[in-house]
């Protein structure tokens, strides 16, 4: 089975787009969360994934986005998360309210979960991927995001994978990140396809939302 990973969309329509362009023909898709915050297209991307994923877990923004103010440290954040909740509807608002925290697909080998499988909002780093071994006992792999930096590791010949960010990567690559992961032989793929940013940025200027939530995809951080 050929299954395409996302995380991460953060709203970003035009990064969505130019993955779900770019992808290879795959048997199924899932996500690890954040569909929606910081960028200008909540119920747009809310709409793709709920049509193309066959599984979305719960983001950090997911769960707040009814309380922006619990980001209220990082204006980007909180702006995001405001606009949202302004742009979704009642409907779309209890999708995300429903979302799971975890979930297994392929026959229950693999566990997505958007940042660690028991500690909630906790990041793991790359560097960090062999400190989940322990998860890995009972499968064959582990599928998370939350950090925006892409990578994969085996671990005791299981994989751990962050696809990376879909539309705000932050691993200095500015392009939007995805993956794909073949079960038959095990294989793990880490994508990246180039999308218009300066026309997101165009876009932000005719918004209320922070500018540099858009000039930040220039670099990729």
């Amino acid at each position: 089975m050929k299954i395409g990973l996302l995380s991460d969309i953060h709203a970003n329509l035009p990064a969505l787009e130019a993955v779900l362009d770019d992808m290879p023909d795959v048997d199924r898709i899932v996500c690890a969360g954040d569909v929606i915050g910081y960028n200008l297209w909540p119920a747009e991307c809310l709409e793709i994934i709920r049509e193309t994923a066959d599984i979305t877990v719960m983001g950090n923004h997911d769960r707040t986005v009814e309380t922006p103010h619990q980001y209220s440290a990082n204006r980007m954040a909180e702006a995001g998360l405001e606009h949202a909740k302004r742009e979704l509807t009642s409907e779309q608002l209890d999708w995300l309210r429903n979302l799971p925290r975890k979930a297994s697909f392929a026959d229950d080998r693999f566990v997505l979960v958007h940042d660690h499988p028991s500690i909630q909002d906790r990041y793991v780093y790359p560097a960090e991927f062999a400190n989940l071994r322990r998860y890995l006992d009972d499968f064959d792999g582990i599928v998370l995001g939350h950090t925006h930096v892409q990578h994969k590791a085996l671990i005791d010949d299981r994989w751990v994978v962050n696809p990376g960010s879909v539309g705000q990567p932050r691993d200095g690559d500015n392009r939007a990140a995805y993956a794909t992961l073949d079960t038959d032989d095990s294989s793990v793929n880490l994508r990246r396809v180039s999308y218009d940013i300066d026309h997101v940025i165009a876009c932000f200027e005719e918004s209320v939302l922070p500018m540099k939530t858009a000039t930040r995809l220039l670099s990729g951080e």
